[in-house]
């Protein structure tokens, strides 16, 4: 995250919120946080998202996750996960949901 917080957020600095409390705490790119923490809370995002949205997954789609994460590099995977993200959350998926509130 190179951008500041307020760029992926409704986050506007001085307005008392949660998000201005996690920046001053980790910074405004999560500079005071380590990979796997943020990894971490990726995790738990995409799962909490995932768990709202209608409509299941392919057991195939298992199978390809695993797959990534047994032939691809570290640099690969992280750009897929990068691209799932824009695409989640910009609507480019299959049932055209949004997942946007920033």
């Amino acid at each position: 995250m190179s951008k500041p917080l307020g760029y992926y957020t409704s986050y506007t600095p001085g307005d008392d919120s949660f998000l201005e409390r996690v920046q001053q705490e980790y910074g405004s790119t999560f500079e005071k946080m380590t990979k796997p923490e943020k990894l971490s809370i990726l995790m738990i995002l995409s799962s909490n998202i995932g768990a709202q949205l209608d409509g299941g997954v392919r057991g195939e789609i298992y199978t390809v996750a695993r797959e990534m994460t047994n032939q691809l590099s570290l640099s690969d995977q992280a750009g897929i996960m990068e691209a799932i993200i824009s695409q989640v959350r910009w609507g480019q998926n299959a049932d055209a949901e949004l997942v946007h509130h920033a």
